[in-house]
């Protein structure tokens, strides 16, 4: 799947905490049908075998959909089913390790929280960048937040886009107009609403107007 950077406007990212007995697969659908552009498999608890077969099926689901499927952290699994691309935190991988095991045409996003890692991230072949935590989170217990400011300044210095994350909600939204971002990346704001198709056709809406830099 050819990398542009419109996929990155909602960029779900699941955690089956709240499944509370649905399926994970049935929440993604939901997800996409309410407007998510990109889906990433994050798992830290299952066995390679259990992280495949889930995989496998969600990646099938994503295509039939024609929305790009990355996989957290598990460069190894990523390219064993040929899954679109991977993304890479800093205590991870070196992403220019990654660019040569995943191939030239593969996505690669990588989180950073400097600009220096932007910029080391751009020179090592990331596609996109991940940076956050742009609010205090309890998604990932060991999130650093980083300044509105910082934000602004990792988008200036790069040229390939940039996604914000972290604690991002339907009532924040609004104050990352202006930073320079090429969308989101949430977790608890899709997965973790009663609603998941409204709350991503929310969220798309007002990320739309991020984008834009219109006033929410």
């Amino acid at each position: 799947m050819k990398f542009d950077k419109s996929c990155l406007k909602l960029y779900a990212v699941t955690d089956r905490y709240w499944l509370n007995g649905r399926k994970l697969i049935d929440d993604i659908r939901e997800a996409i049908e309410g407007g998510a552009t990109l889906i990433q498999l994050r798992e830290k608890n299952l066995t390679h075998d259990e992280f495949k077969a889930e995989a496998l099926d969600i990646q099938t689901l994503c295509k039939s959909y024609h929305v790009p499927f990355i996989i957290n952290d598990d460069v190894t699994l990523a390219c064993e089913i040929n899954a679109d691309g991977v993304h890479v935190g800093q205590d991870d991988l070196e992403a220019g390790e990654v660019r040569k095991l995943i191939g030239p045409g593969k996505i690669l996003g990588v989180s950073v929280r400097t600009v220096d890692e932007a910029l080391l991230a751009e020179r090592k072949g990331a596609d996109y960048l991940g940076a956050g935590a742009v609010f205090h989170t309890g998604s990932k217990d060991d999130a650093v937040d980083i300044t509105h400011e910082t934000l602004r300044e990792i988008c200036n210095a790069v040229k390939i886009p940039v996604v914000a994350i972290g604690g991002i909600s339907v009532k924040n939204l609004h104050e990352l107009v202006g930073s320079g971002i090429a969308g989101v990346a949430v977790i608890s704001a899709i997965f973790a609403a009663d609603n998941i198709k409204e709350a991503s056709r929310k969220l798309r809406r007002l990320v739309e107007n991020v984008i834009t830099g219109s006033n929410i």
